[in-house]
């Protein structure tokens, strides 16, 4: 019997919805939209312009991070030094600016100083074998300190000649009245997108976190690509460190402190798997808004914040479940 035409478009459109509904991502979406929708209705606070606008700002710090992140969880590997790298790049940007250099030269050495922790990390964990999980802790240690000695633990709020430029530059408006940090995530983002769907070192970082052993054997570089991830991945918080210090105007050596797991949580929750081989850009943002709308909210709806935590937490077991169940029923 022939297939009509009718059948088989009818048949697209119904596995196309079958993986819609099957995503965790999308889920996570309808989460979002809920809440907001609730939380519009229940105070009258959270839909007015400006909690909408330090909702879309606040976000993006976490976000441009989970972006970085999603290359490590990728390949299965982990880390747990961001924070302190975003705290370390910060911290480096301040002084060097505050000692008397351009904005150029200082955002020139904050970068410098996340690639060569993010490269420091991935030898480690590439060539000698160590893992992930030990060598991020300890770099989450070591950069921190380096924060404080960088500093000698004093909070730097003076950027030298080129101080308003700065904060342009985190807390500014250039286009339609969009922060700048929010314009910085979607550009982020759609890289991070398009390196990840359509380019070879995107669709090795799939191979290396399915199968690592197999993409060995198929000749995927796998201890140049581990490098690079967790390089990508200490860019991305040197990035939010940059923008994050012309948002607030000055840098302590707790920023970014815990930041960490806020991170791993958004690109969980955004369908992240953390055996490896699955994970998006568009994920990791979405995961990061219904952390930063679950915080938002706290305050709103008069919950004492100390609960944030265990809002996250639940978000991340549920997260988990839902890809356990979902993978559950794939093997039957």
């Amino acid at each position: 019997m022939a297939v009509t035409l009718d059948q088989t478009i009818a048949q697209k459109q119904h596995t196309f919805l079958s993986r819609l509904f099957s995503t965790q991502t999308f889920w996570v979406v309808i989460a979002v939209i809920l809440a907001c929708i609730f939380l519009s209705f229940a105070t009258d606070a959270f839909a007015t312009s400006k909690n909408l606008y330090n909702i879309t700002r606040n976000v993006t710090f976490v976000a441009i991070v989970a972006l970085g992140m999603t290359f490590v969880i990728i390949t299965g590997g982990i880390d747990l030094s961001v924070g302190s790298v975003l705290c370390l790049s910060s911290m480096v940007l301040a002084v060097t600016m505050h000692a008397g250099y351009s904005i150029e030269i200082g955002i020139l050495a904050s970068i410098v100083t996340a690639l060569a922790i993010g490269a420091f990390n991935g030898i480690f964990i590439a060539y000698l074998g160590f893992p992930p999980f030990v060598v991020t802790l300890g770099m989450l240690s070591i950069a921190r300190s380096l924060a404080m000695v960088a500093s000698n633990n004093t909070v730097v709020f003076q950027f030298g000649p080129d101080h308003d430029k700065l904060l342009a530059l985190g807390g500014g408006a250039w286009l339609f009245g969009i922060a700048n940090p929010v314009l910085y995530m979607i550009i982020l983002a759609l890289i991070t997108g398009f390196v990840l769907r359509w380019t070879k070192f995107g669709r090795h970082i799939f191979a290396i976190g399915g199968n690592e052993h197999a993409a060995t054997l198929t000749g995927v570089p796998v201890k140049q690509i581990k490098v690079a991830v967790y390089m990508i991945s200490a860019l991305s918080a040197g990035i939010a460190g940059i923008i994050q210090t012309g948002w607030l105007g000055a840098v302590t050596t707790n920023l970014g402190n815990g930041m960490e797991l806020q991170v791993i949580a958004a690109t969980v929750i955004g369908g992240a798997d953390l055996a490896g081989g699955v994970g998006t850009a568009f994920g990791a943002i979405v995961g990061a808004a219904l952390i930063e709308v679950i915080r938002n909210s706290l305050g709103l709806l008069g919950i004492n914040a100390f609960w944030q935590g265990t809002f996250i937490g639940g978000a991340i077991l549920l997260a988990v479940l839902f890809d356990r169940i979902r993978n559950f029923r794939r093997s039957d």
